[in-house]
């Protein structure tokens, strides 16, 4: 009996530490326009990310292009709203990175909550901006929500 009830705490614990784990999908958009100040730029990119809710290790991939020169060095930066700056987080890749740029971060509690936040931004640097050359803040991928189908019309005609 003790073994069961033993068994059953464990089986309970299990679930109970599995379902409070969860990925959370996030991107952003880099662009010269993102970044302070802006920049005369033709770059673009974009950061795709799953974050493991319970190893709070941050899975990316960075692409971009278009910059004024190679790549210098890419970045999470935080915590920051859109218009404010803020220190390194992680690096993303080597140094002069070439596109695309994949890997792993683990993030600390309170990156982990800047994240959350949205309070996390990256950005790509070049040679002509070494204080970045274009950026994106990092949200929240929410999955659309499959409409439902319209109401069928009443059989029953309008009363008049």
């Amino acid at each position: 009996m003790f073994r069961r009830v033993l068994l059953a705490a464990f089986v309970s614990a299990a679930f109970v530490s599995a379902a409070s784990a969860a990925t959370v999908h996030y991107s952003a958009r880099l662009s010269p326009a993102g970044e302070i100040p802006k920049t005369d730029s033709n770059g673009k990119g974009k950061f795709d990310a799953s974050f493991d809710t319970k190893t709070k290790v941050l899975n990316y991939t960075l692409t971009f292009e278009g910059l004024t020169g190679s790549a210098t060095a890419a970045h999470i930066h935080g915590p920051a709203t859109g218009v404010q700056t803020a220190g390194v987080v992680a690096p993303l890749g080597d140094k002069n990175p070439t596109s695309p740029v994949t890997g792993s971060v683990t993030l600390t509690d309170d990156q982990a909550k800047a994240l959350a936040a949205s309070k996390l931004y990256v950005n790509v640097h070049a040679a002509a901006n070494p204080g970045g050359e274009i950026r994106g803040q990092i949200n929240a991928v929410h999955s659309k929500k499959k409409s439902s189908p319209p109401a069928a019309a009443s059989a029953i005609p309008d009363a008049k």
